[in-house]
């Protein structure tokens, strides 16, 4: 990430998206007049302009009497002080992945008119090419290894070009294909690349990407696509095939919150029963795991099916009575 990037996604970027409209509108303005505008006060809309200023939109500062800040080449040049890779990091840190509100997206729309024609459309694209999806898969805390060709790949996707990849699978082959990048995921702390190929769409995890060479071949994306959308089915397909058993369960209402903890996106909360209970559906790899998770949750989680886990759960109860609910004779301490 760049530092323009790392400075922008420290400010409030509906406030960031409204100075700079605020300063296309104008020839020039002042710390006191944003801070009406934007009711916020003055202190902070002079810290946002100089943020601005140190992050490298063309934004500077005219001291004195009469004094201000204004946009490189006037308020006429309609933001083109801003470079192509200033607006597409523009767009990449106020885009979707920041959590748009309706009324940021559509001041995004005043704002892509209002930048020079050949950035528009790589604008767009920066806006779009990125997802953040916070939830990781699986349990594990072993962080990645930082993916050394994001910045490439996500340039192919705002330029729209096909690259050449080279990828090595969890078994540790390597291949090399050519591919049409189509959007960026954060999923947790791990990057993945949605791309069409030959076969169809595919995912890539950027951090097993050996090589990545863009092409000037344009991308062949179809007319609807939408990485949100697209992102959300590809993560539905990859849960279903990771956690294809579910299990019905009712649970006390104070061990819903235990539930959340321990289960995490596996536990589906459904409406209460007719005993006062809550009705639940957790999904796991197979009966043996699940039962066993679930033998340790039965003060709160009472299992109604499939029959194979709760016999399987009845089976952990009789061997845990065998090895603990006995006193246990020999190799003990005595006192003499």
């Amino acid at each position: 990430m760049t530092a323009f990037h790392e400075n922008l996604v420290r400010m409030r970027f509906d406030r960031l998206v409204a100075v700079l409209l605020l300063l296309q509108r104008r020839e020039q303005v002042t710390a006191a007049e944003v801070s009406r505008e934007l009711d916020v006060s003055e202190r902070t809309a002079r810290r946002d302009l100089e943020a601005l200023a140190m992050a490298g939109v063309p934004v500077y500062s005219v001291r004195g009497r009469g004094g201000g800040w204004r946009l490189v080449g006037g308020a006429r040049t309609d933001l083109s002080g801003l470079t192509a890779s200033e607006a597409r990091a523009l767009f990449l840190a106020v885009g979707p992945a920041s959590g748009a509100t309706p009324a940021m997206k559509a001041a995004l729309r005043k704002l892509v008119h209002a930048l020079p024609k050949p950035f528009q459309m790589e604008a767009e694209a920066a806006a779009s090419s990125l997802v953040v999806d916070p939830q990781r898969w699986g349990a594990s805390r072993i962080e990645p290894r930082p993916p050394r060709f994001l910045d490439e790949l996500q340039d192919a996707v705002i330029r729209g070009v096909q690259v050449s990849l080279g990828y090595v699978d969890g078994k540790g082959v390597e291949t090399r294909r050519t591919v049409h990048p189509l959007g960026i995921v954060a999923k947790g702390p791990v990057w993945y690349l949605v791309s069409n190929t030959e076969t169809g769409r595919r995912v890539f995890r950027i951090d097993r990407v050996s090589s990545a060479d863009p092409t000037e071949n344009p991308v062949q994306r179809p007319g609807d696509f939408d990485l949100a959308e697209s992102w959300n089915e590809i993560a539905e397909e990859v849960d279903r095939k990771r956690t294809p058993l579910e299990v019905s369960a009712v649970c006390t209402p104070e061990g819903i919150g235990v539930l959340r903890m321990a289960l995490g996106d596996r536990l589906d909360v459904g409406g209460p029963t007719t005993d006062g209970r809550v009705a639940v559906v957790i999904r796991g790899p197979n009966e043996y795991i699940l039962a066993g998770e679930l033998s340790g949750l039965v003060e709160w989680v009472e299992v109604t099916a499939p029959p194979g886990v709760r016999h399987r759960m009845a089976s952990i109860g009789n061997a845990l009575v065998e090895r603990y609910g006995r006193p246990r004779t020999g190799g003990g301490l005595h006192s003499s």
